[in-house]
């Protein structure tokens, strides 16, 4: 019997010819990754452990993205802890206020995130890095600090469900649609703890950029991760951006899967994901006139420059409705000053939408875009819980970035179409 793409990359750093799903491992893993959230709880618990050093200062990636810049003094307080734990250990990879981004973007535009390798976080989006055929997957705090002390970690092998999307994509959907589809199709728990493998016709055909946005939501499904195997767009955005060589797995012909699903999305329409979950999903012709308060454009999701572009091509000549405020947040440094040289920025800001710097802060509802008491926000994020984005009386409606900034152009929720034809 075959393997799968994630039992093949398990084996190779557990040191296996085979595992099965169930099977519990000591695998070893390839980078760590932190944020100004969860990676103080690690450092704390590192200490614990009684070592003085990581186990490789090259393999640990800290990014304060959440909080900042800081919102106030204990955020403040947060990002030092990471600040000086970077300088005591001599982390390559400590990205501050000016060189950083969102980290599930920024690591994959820095070359650290690669195929057929282990990379854990203690974020539950790094299984983002399943669109470069990595097996990426959040963990907590406590395993965060004993990966940094070991290079190893325990893993269960997960099963895997196959997805197989059929068709050309039409117009105005993308990667974000395809995923909100399926997570409305299988609901938030359909992939509890399973290996999610993206195939056929319609993901070849998708950007790297809305692979990784697809990638992103699999957590959003219960998956462990979320993969797609490595092809030809995948080693042109590895070529001159990856630090260490790598070697990518494919599943075998006869692998056993758990479940296999087959959707013809050449109909598909852009997916709006109503609240107060990310399964709640139907499409934008039967939104309804629901009117918002806030668009939201970025986040790990969808703050790459092909989600800048496309809102740039929405809001060329148009204006933002008077009554929304509109917030668009580059994925990164390097995605912002693409967006500035291609002019984008100035589309956007001649529209009327505020630019932030790289941060995670609204999607949490941390800061930089909270929401009052009955307001509604569209969002190309990836959660819509109850108080997600602020008050537990607001509302939030996910989309892709071109139904995000029509939408802000109409003031309710609308088909791209329904402000550009």
């Amino acid at each position: 019997m075959g393997m799968t793409m994630i039992e093949k990359i398990i084996a190779a750093h557990a040191g296996f010819d085979q595992v099965y799903p169930g099977q519990i491992v000591n695998a070893r893993v390839d980078m760590v990754l932190g944020n100004d959230i969860t990676a103080p709880v690690a450092i704390r618990e590192f200490r614990k452990i009684g070592k003085d050093r990581v186990f490789d200062p090259e393999r640990i990636v800290l990014v304060p993205d959440h909080f900042t810049p800081n919102k106030d003094i204990k955020s403040a307080e947060q990002a030092k802890i990471l600040r000086d734990f970077a300088k005591e250990q001599g982390l390559k990879y400590y990205f501050e206020i000016g060189q950083m981004g969102i980290e599930h973007c920024l690591l994959p535009e820095q070359g650290l995130a690669l195929p057929g390798e282990i990379i854990i976080g203690a974020d539950s989006h790094t299984c983002t890095y399943g669109a470069l055929g990595a097996f990426a997957t959040g963990i907590g705090s406590t395993d965060m600090a004993a990966a940094m002390a070991t290079g190893q970690l325990w893993f269960r092998v997960p099963p895997t469900i196959k997805f197989i999307y059929s068709g050309k994509l039409p117009a105005w959907v993308s990667g974000k649609d395809l995923i909100l589809y399926t997570i409305g199709q299988i609901g938030v728990d359909g992939a509890l703890y399973q290996a999610m493998e993206f195939s056929g016709e319609a993901i070849t055909a998708l950007s790297m950029d809305s692979r990784l946005a697809m990638s992103n939501m699999a957590i959003e499904a219960g998956g462990k991760c979320g993969l797609i195997a490595v092809d030809e767009k995948t080693a042109e955005y590895l070529k001159g951006r990856a630090v260490r060589d790598y070697t990518p797995y494919y599943s075998d012909s006869d692998a056993a899967y758990q479940k296999v699903f087959e959707y013809d999305v050449s109909e598909l329409e852009p997916q709006i994901a109503f609240p107060h979950l990310p399964e709640n999903t139907r499409p934008v012709s039967q939104a309804g006139d629901i009117k918002i308060d806030q668009a939201v454009i970025g986040s790990c999701t969808n703050g790459r420059i092909e989600d800048l572009r496309v809102a740039a091509r929405i809001f060329k000549d148009r204006q933002v409705h008077p009554d929304v405020r509109c917030i668009l947040f580059p994925g990164t440094q390097a995605i912002y000053k693409q967006a500035i040289g291609e002019g984008i920025i100035e589309t956007l800001i001649d529209a009327g939408v505020a630019i932030s710097t790289p941060t995670c802060g609204p999607c949490l509802g941390g800061h930089m875009g909270i929401l009052a008491k009955g307001e509604r926000c569209i969002s190309t994020t990836n959660r819509n819980f109850v108080g997600r984005m602020g008050h537990t009386d607001s509302e939030v409606y996910l989309s892709n970035p071109a139904v995000a900034a029509a939408s802000a152009i109409a003031g309710y929720i609308v088909h791209p179409e329904g402000v550009i034809s």
